[in-house]
């Protein structure tokens, strides 16, 4: 099962649900590790180093950061880029069909949006 991690400003309503409906989904939120207030590369590099994939409704700033990483070679195990206006139902939903349908290492060095 994929091992999560969601940045500062990822919507809580969608982790909660999350967490309702499959409570053993290994899911972290940046504030949760220490990492408040801390810039794109740091919280990506921070992923790379737990194999965490990055939940984020930021798409202004991250992919610059994430397409560097992929770019110099290093590891990124993933960004799915998550629209801050889908319906947070059908979003818990896509959430936990990647996270119970994708195999280790399989979005390694990808930067996907949701919904796919």
């Amino acid at each position: 099962m994929l091992r999560f991690v969601a940045d500062e400003n990822f919507n809580n309503n969608i982790i909660r649900g999350l967490l309702r409906r499959q409570p053993e989904l290994d899911i972290v939120r940046i504030q949760d590790v220490g990492l408040s207030g801390t810039d794109d590369p740091q919280v990506l590099e921070w992923a790379a180093q737990e194999g965490r994939v990055l939940l984020t409704h930021d798409v202004a700033t991250i992919t610059h950061y994430a397409t560097e990483r992929i770019e110099a070679g290093l590891p990124m195990p993933g960004v799915f880029e998550v629209s801050s206006n889908l319906p947070i139902g059908s979003t818990i939903e896509d959430i936990l069909l990647l996270a119970e349908c994708s195999l280790d290492g399989e979005w390694e060095g990808q930067i996907r949006y949701l919904p796919l």
